[in-house]
C-alpha cells in the first residue's frame, strides 16, 4: 500500500479552516458581538491562513495538480524560504494563530479546524515532508504523426485498407463490374 502524504491533507484542512475562521470573524464583526475584537483578529488571521495555504505543494510521487491562479501565490510563499517550507514552523504558526479564535463563539469552529490542521502538519513534519512549489512544466511539442496530418476522408465504418478502392485516373478502366445482373 502507498504511503499517506499528510501535508496534502493538512493543506486542505488549513485552507478550509482559514475560510471558516474568516467567515466567523466577519459574522462576529458584523454582529458587534461581545469581544468583537477577537473577530476582527479572526478576519485578518483567516486571510493570512488562506494566502499561506492556497498554493499546493508538489507531491512526492504522482502528478501534482495546482489550483487555479496558484502561481502568483506560490512565488509569495516561496519568497519566505524556510519559514513557509518547513512544516514544523507551519504547525507551530497555525497553533499560535488559532488560540485567540477560541475566545468567541463565532470563531470557535475555525479555531478547532485550524488546531486540527496544525496537528496534521506536525505529523507531516515528523514523517519528513516539506513544502515544495509546483513549477509549471515547459511544453515540449512533439512532431505530429503522419496519420494525424492526413485524417480519413470517408466516415466510419471504414473497410480494411486492402478492400478500399484506389482512385484511378482512368475511371472507365477501373469501373466496377457487378457479377449479378441488374434488371429494371
Amino acid at each position: 500500500m502507498g504511503q499517506i502524504e499528510w501535508a496534502m491533507w493538512a493543506n486542505e484542512q488549513a485552507l478550509a479552516s482559514g475560510l471558516i475562521l474568516l467567515t466567523g470573524g466577519i459574522v462576529g464583526v458584523a454582529g458587534q458581538f461581545r469581544g468583537w475584537q477577537f473577530a476582527a483578529y479572526a478576519v485578518a488571521a483567516g486571510v493570512f491562513v488562506c494566502l499561506l495555504e492556497y498554493p499546493r505543494s508538489k507531491r512526492a510521487k504522482g502528478t501534482s495538480v495546482e489550483r487555479p491562479a496558484q502561481y502568483c501565490f506560490t512565488i509569495c510563499v516561496k519568497a519566505f524560504g524556510p519559514l513557509t517550507r518547513n512544516y514544523y514552523i507551519r504547525a507551530f504558526l497555525h497553533a499560535v494563530i488559532c488560540i485567540p479564535g477560541g475566545f468567541m463563539l463565532a470563531t470557535v469552529l475555525g479555531c478547532v479546524c485550524l488546531g486540527i490542521a496544525s496537528i496534521i502538519y506536525l505529523v507531516a513534519a515528523i514523517r519528513g515532508e516539506h513544502w515544495e512549489p509546483i513549477v509549471p512544466a515547459k511544453e515540449i511539442r512533439k512532431p505530429v504523426a503522419q496519420s494525424i496530418k492526413n485524417p480519413p476522408q470517408n466516415p466510419p465504418p471504414r473497410p480494411p485498407a486492402e478492400m478500399r478502392r484506389k482512385r484511378a485516373d482512368d475511371l472507365e478502366g477501373e469501373a466496377y463490374d457487378n457479377p449479378i445482373p441488374v434488371t429494371d
